[in-house]
């Protein structure tokens, strides 16, 4: 992982990500990973982890890849997010989410993230576009 993205990571850029309790295992141009526990603030009625926090996990490592693969200065917003769920996470287990490019250009970039439990199942999958903002 860069220092430089790291640093932005682990400081005020991304208070929700502390929320959630990301725990970035790797940060690479073409991949980004991490993990989440599966907390019961993070979950539904049912004891099963909440789909607007899987959305947010997701979301998140879009926005990490994004910024991994920006130049110094420029800025990211999503824009367009899809998500298909396919099985629940039970609070107390791990979620694992990997998220690698689809599209990488100048102005927007296209990121898919597969969200599995424990069982290496697929949870859910989020395609999301973020859009690169330049300084004026």
């Amino acid at each position: 992982m860069s220092a430089d993205l790291t640093e932005w990571f682990a400081g005020d850029a991304v208070p929700m990500a502390r929320t959630l309790g990301i725990e970035l295992v790797d940060v690479e141009p073409d991949k980004v990973v991490a993990k989440v526990e599966a907390r019961e603030e993070l979950s539904t009625s049912s004891d099963a982890m909440h789909g607007g926090a899987i959305m947010a996990v997701a979301d998140t490592l879009g926005a990490i890849g994004t910024v991994a693969n920006m130049p110094r200065g420029a800025r990211t917003t999503t824009v367009e997010s899809k998500t298909n769920f396919f099985r629940a996470v039970p609070v107390g287990s791990t979620l694992t989410a990997e998220a690698t490019p689809l599209h990488r250009g100048r102005t927007t970039q296209v990121w898919q993230t597969r969200l599995t439990g424990e069982n290496g199942k697929l949870a859910a999958l989020v395609t999301q576009t973020q859009m690169v903002l330049y300084p004026d």
